[in-house]
């Protein structure tokens, strides 16, 4: 990529050693991923709680390598291994049916689909309590009374349960990263398979998904990472079935001991961190050396293929998934926002008590309120900081700007909860004159942190796809190196970074697992609230917020498609 001239006088600025304009990106990128990292290795050898004084030692790491954290590590493995190889697998065949062949109501499929990664996973979860509840679950019920079965036919509080509601979200995910990679396929591969003989099964197995190796294996990769990560499903279901995962037992050896010892969960995130980053290198090592073409520089039609008779057959799994992940779902949080009782379907049950009692209640305004602050506040301050780093690593030539990227990326690998700990210890040692921990303020820059890497890959591939010509051409013409990026750069880039705010936005409104480390009485989010009302039993309450919840998320898509479609663009 040609590299673009820059203003003189911030030419002059990057001439004087270690461009400061890039020593300060690395400064906000190294305080917001090196210092919880480096505070995790701090407090995996501390002996104290954060912010007492004590000593140094290895009893941390002495817990973290025994046989039942052996146990513990493999049952998350396997877990994560299981939920990423049934995904994995759903959500390539769902991505080729709907970018590659004539599988009828294409777009609307795309759409609901997709619609899983803008709910929060507490929200899943809670619903399909509600739906496969051994007891009183709806779909149980249904079962029992149109067989007379006794037993159930789902059972959410068991492996089986915690695996399904992963698939859910994980297959939405990877259906996301895959359905476009199947889109910009050359198809003459394929024909030239099918040319030397080849069947149609031959082909999509050795020449499809063989050339879209790396895409597959960066989706295994993420999901296993996702998977390892998991927090809503294991907590709610997984505990009470004696599943355990590394994020549940870090969340309960902080929050369920009489006298917490933080050494063990600092080392145990620590630890998670180390396996993560082997994980990445697993991948680095598979793919090293190998060459894999997808679009080449001939020109070529993206062709789709006539499934003929087969066509309503294939619609069966797209249509088998959107029943689970979006329409039985919708239905249960309707029902169960309507009647008085969770599990008690009659006319004369009916009410609306439960929206006054949600809306008249001040704590929940108070988490809608929070939540806002923080999405937009988060999605705002990611995306500036996002596009700024991607800016200096794809169009200039500055030093440092591959550690600028790898400062970026470096939060792949960190989890929601163990990010969590590291700035537990963090804001426990900053000076008493900054009390962040308990504040919006926290949240806010551990999402931030965490929403880090979709912003700059958002805004890189964005920026990678526009000719510095461009840019060059409205220099030579008298503009201002601002005036160029304000009306060239950003106008051409506007889709990209909206679509990055949307992702931002979404994602800060699903998480859960950092912010219930960080967060005190006055500054709970939506999820936290959910999961509170939940443990309460106040399940009606849950179905309320749910559906304001995904009216939200229905008004900002909408939002942001007639955005888009109007061409709002800077001027």
């Amino acid at each position: 990529m040609r590299s673009i001239s820059i203003p003189p006088s911030l030419g002059r600025l990057l001439r004087q050693g270690p461009e400061p304009g890039v020593a300060w990106l690395m400064v906000v990128l190294a305080a917001l991923t090196l210092g919880p990292l480096g505070m995790l290795f701090y407090g995996s050898l501390h002996t104290t709680r954060p912010g007492l004084p004590g000593g140094f030692n290895l009893d941390g790491y002495r817990a973290v390598l025994s046989l039942d954290n052996a146990q513990l590590l493999f049952e998350t493995f396997r877990i994560a291994a299981t939920n990423t190889t049934i995904s994995l697998a759903f959500a390539t065949v769902l991505a080729w049916l709907v970018a590659r062949t004539d599988v009828p109501g294409r777009r609307a499929l795309e759409v609901l689909i997709t619609f899983p990664i803008f709910i929060p996973p507490i929200l899943t979860s809670t619903v399909w309590g509600m739906l496969a509840n051994p007891s009183v679950g709806i779909l149980n019920v249904a079962w029992q009374t149109l067989t007379g079965d006794a037993d159930p036919l789902l059972d959410i509080y068991s492996y089986a349960g915690v695996i399904w509601l992963m698939v859910q979200m994980s297959t939405a995910f990877l259906f996301m990263l895959l359905v476009d990679v199947f889109r910009a396929m050359d198809p003459s591969l394929e024909d030239a398979s099918r040319l030397a003989g080849a069947r149609p099964y031959q082909t999509f197995f050795r020449i499809t998904l063989g050339m879209m190796l790396p895409a597959l294996s960066s989706c295994f990769l993420l999901s296993l990472i996702r998977g390892m990560e998991a927090f809503e499903p294991a907590l709610l279901y997984g505990s009470q079935a004696g599943i355990r995962m590394l994020a549940t037992q870090i969340y309960l050896s902080v929050t369920q001991e009489e006298n917490p010892s933080y050494q063990y969960p600092t080392a145990l995130s620590f630890t998670m961190i180390v396996l993560m980053f082997l994980l990445v290198l697993v991948q680095w090592r598979i793919l090293k050396g190998r060459r894999f073409q997808t679009v080449t520089g001939k020109g070529y039609t993206p062709r789709t293929v006539v499934l003929g008779r087969w066509r309503w057959l294939a619609f069966l799994p797209c249509a088998f998934f959107v029943v689970c992940a979006v329409i039985l779902p919708v239905l249960q949080l309707i029902s169960g926002s309507f009647f008085e009782y969770f599990g008690i379907y009659r006319w004369d049950m009916l009410t609306l008590e439960h929206y006054r009692e949600v809306l008249t209640n001040p704590s929940i305004r108070r988490s809608f309120i929070n939540t806002l602050v923080l999405a937009v506040g988060g999605a705002v301050s990611t995306m500036a900081l996002g596009s700024v780093v991607a800016y200096a690593t794809m169009r200039t030539r500055v030093r440092g700007r591959r550690l600028l990227e790898f400062l970026a990326w470096l939060p792949w690998m960190m989890p929601g909860m163990v990010m969590a700990v590291g700035f537990l210890w963090v804001f426990a040692l900053l000076p008493p004159g900054i009390p962040l921990y308990g504040t919006i303020g926290a949240m806010l820059i551990a999402d931030v942190a965490l929403c880090m890497p979709v912003s700059v890959r958002v805004m890189s591939s964005a920026y990678a796809q526009i000719s510095g010509d461009l840019e060059e051409c409205s220099r030579v013409a008298g503009a201002s190196w601002l005036q160029t990026q304000w009306h060239i750069t950003l106008a051409l880039v506007w889709p990209s970074l909206s679509v990055g705010w949307l992702l931002v936005f979404f994602g800060i409104l699903r998480e859960m697992s950092a912010a219930i480390l960080l967060y005190s009485a006055g500054s709970e989010t939506f999820s936290i609230t959910l999961y509170r009302l939940w443990n309460d039993g106040r399940i009606e309450q849950v179905s309320v917020i749910g559906l304001f919840l995904l009216l939200l998320v229905v008004l900002m898509r909408w939002a942001h498609h007639r955005f888009l479609n109007r061409g709002v663009r800077p001027v």
